[in-house]
């Protein structure tokens, strides 16, 4: 491309090619058009919808390795404050710098040639290695000792659970009395908030919100059905998927091996070169009906796809973005609602009506569909999370092989718990023994989540602290502070350079008022 541009630079025939940086281009740009039309929406790209899916292994090594990235800056910044720990500067900054190597084009979505995805894979495993170890010795400075087993539950998602403060370690409350039962037709999981039937063949056919008394499951719908597409796109083959494919569906409903496994619900089915194993549980809050799969996967120019049939009358989908979430039409009144046949979320898209919502959560898978169903005079919805691919080109085994995938349901949700939910499901909980730990910054705003902790790139010692409105409305918090000795608080931007002026501290507090979506920055000097 750089020899291209520099044959270009004063080519007879041709406009000149002049290379520059990215902020001379918009410098540039301001100038040449000072006052630009706004588009309001997003910029969906009508092309390489595949990318959201092909090469799961590599996405979810950058999955694993972006949420263990903040959780071992979280817990190296609390022993560094509190207990002298070495912060690793140059080790994070090292793991860092891979991670987004590997997310370069064509490596992240999933369109390289077949060794470089091998070596993403392998990348991400050592990294993984490595950022648990760092983890480990945070913790262990802190007094805490990471078990199978333990009466401590280190909580490194920036939400509450189990009655333990987000960012911090401590004992948990009693999980929710779930019970799983076998009756004749079928089996049941059940809590004080959700009861879930699975039929014979491993189908979900009630999904009922004990709080409200609403069913999820559309009538006569089965969910948890896995459903086999013909995938032969018209070009590039690890890149698109193109809506033909739904023309062409296998609905994996038949004989399967189902059983009751203690508080799991374990169905094993295979079909055509594949198998998967799926265990159905209820997490331990007793709201998330979570489907672990096991799958090993050996077919050709296939997708796979897994889906919920929705008793909710919604013309829109809520997709959740880094810092927020994104309204996407389900409807197809024009060409560009109907190209939107295959879209993405980070953790949790989310159907509903005014009051009763379906979220639907993933840990690393970012493509799904929602499409409006009319039958019998009744509006629903088909959700389906996009679970495998099995292009051809330019890698000829693409996915083939084993993968493990976690998907969530939850009943009865509205943004603020699929927010909650997709955090807490992404940053499982860790078992300990040893001491507490409280976390460093507090916030008041139920909106307002605390996203990244860490300690300045400028190894001052001063404390970074991200956070951003979810809600997509005006958010009030106060931001409390648990470390001594804190001299100001500043407003900086996303690389760390602090704005005039310091925000007004209360008693190592500080308060907030962010728009929608916002996201601040903050340096708490020391």
């Amino acid at each position: 491309m750089l020899a291209r541009a520099r044959r270009l630079a004063d080519l007879e025939g041709s406009p000149r090619v002049v290379p520059g940086s990215p902020d001379d281009f918009f410098e540039r740009a301001m100038r040449e058009l000072p006052d630009p039309d706004t588009w309001r929406g997003e910029l969906y790209l009508e092309l390489h919808r595949a990318t959201f899916t092909t090469q799961h292994h590599t996405k979810q090594g950058n999955r694993r390795n972006q949420r263990l990235l903040a959780e071992a800056e979280l817990w190296a910044s609390v022993a560094a404050v509190r207990a002298g720990f070495g912060y690793p500067y140059e080790e994070l900054d090292e793991i860092w710098r891979e991670v987004l190597l590997l997310q370069f084009h064509d490596i992240l979505p999933g369109t390289s040639i077949a060794w470089v995805h091998r070596e993403a894979e392998e990348a991400h495993a050592r990294l993984t290695v490595r950022l648990e170890v760092i983890i480990g010795q945070a913790l262990t400075a802190l007094g805490v000792t990471l078990t199978d087993r333990g009466e401590l539950l280190v909580n490194a998602a920036p939400v509450a659970r189990l009655g333990i403060p987000a960012c911090s370690v401590a004992p948990s409350d009693a999980p929710a009395g779930v019970t799983a039962s076998a009756e004749a037709d079928g089996f049941v999981l059940e809590s004080d908030q959700v009861r879930a039937v699975i039929d014979r063949a491993g189908l979900v056919v009630s999904l009922v919100d004990r709080r409200s008394g609403r069913e999820a499951i559309a009538e006569g719908g089965r969910g948890n059905l896995l459903q086999l597409h013909q995938d032969f796109p018209n070009a590039w083959d690890a890149w698109d998927v193109d809506s033909h494919y739904r023309d062409m569906r296998e609905d994996l409903d038949g004989p399967a091996d189902v059983r009751l496994d203690g508080d799991a619900v374990v169905v094993r089915r295979s079909f055509g070169a594949s198998s998967v194993t799926q265990r159905l549980t209820l997490d331990p809050a007793g709201r998330i009906l979570t489907i672990d799969c096991d799958i090993d996967w050996h077919e050709d120019e296939k997708f796979l796809k897994l889906a919920f049939p929705v008793d909710a009358f919604s013309d829109e989908v809520l997709a959740e973005t880094q810092f927020g979430y994104q309204r996407r039409a389900n409807h197809t009144n024009t060409s560009w609602e109907a190209a939107r046949f295959e879209t993405h979320a980070q953790h949790w898209f989310l159907v509903r009506e005014p009051g009763f919502g379906v979220a639907f959560l993933n840990e690393s898978s970012h493509g799904f569909d929602v499409t409006r169903v009319h039958e019998g005079g009744r509006v629903t919805n088909l959700a389906r999370f996009s679970v495998l691919r099995a292009p051809r080109f330019p890698d000829p085994q693409a996915d083939r092989g084993r993968h493990h995938l976690r998907f969530g349901v939850l009943v009865g949700a509205d943004i603020p718990d699929a927010t909650g939910a997709g955090w807490a499901f992404e940053h499982p909980g860790r078992t300990a023994e040893g001491a507490t730990v409280a976390p460093l910054v507090v916030s008041s705003g139920p909106g307002v989540v605390v996203c990244a902790v860490k300690l300045a790139d400028d190894r001052s010692g001063d404390l970074i602290v991200r956070v951003y409105e979810s809600l997509g409305a005006r958010g009030a918090t106060t931001l409390s502070f648990d470390l001594p000795g804190i001299a100001s608080v500043a407003r900086t931007d996303l690389i760390e350079r602090t704005a005039p002026g310091d925000l007004p501290l209360d008693d190592g507090s500080v308060e907030l008022t962010l728009r929608p979506f916002e996201v601040v920055t903050l340096r708490v000097r020391r």
